[in-house]
């Protein structure tokens, strides 16, 4: 059993600021990557960030050059900043951890959501 806990979100106005952090622990026998997604009304969920365990990132094309992904140095909990934020952010934004149980089976688990409203 693998818990993500997330933390953050909450209502900004548009150019604001947010920061998120998720937590993954449990039963996990090497972390392979860490990210965000997020799924807006009546779309589906999409890649935000992620970060791998060797440091490498990959972004939405929305989102680069505003957010950034990272991590601790324990490399079990992952950030979010999220700087000049648009009302096309407004979403409920969910994190992901992939981990090997065990020397080869890869899982993943999500974290519960959290709802980011971009609004004057």
């Amino acid at each position: 059993q693998v818990q993500v806990v997330e933390s953050g979100g909450g209502l900004v106005q548009p150019g604001g600021s947010l920061r998120f952090s998720c937590a993954a622990s449990g039963n996990i026998f090497s972390l392979n990557a860490m990210g965000w997604y997020r799924q807006a009304p009546g779309k589906q969920r999409e890649l935000v960030a992620r970060i791998t365990s060797c440091g490498i990132t990959k972004y939405a094309d929305s989102v680069k050059g505003r957010f950034t992904i990272s991590r601790d140095i324990a490399r079990t909990t992952v950030y979010l900043q999220m700087n000049s934020l648009k009302p096309e952010d407004t979403a409920v934004y969910y994190c992901n951890a992939e981990y090997y149980k065990d020397s080869y089976s890869l899982e993943d688990s999500w974290g519960q959501g959290t709802q980011v409203t971009v609004s004057s």
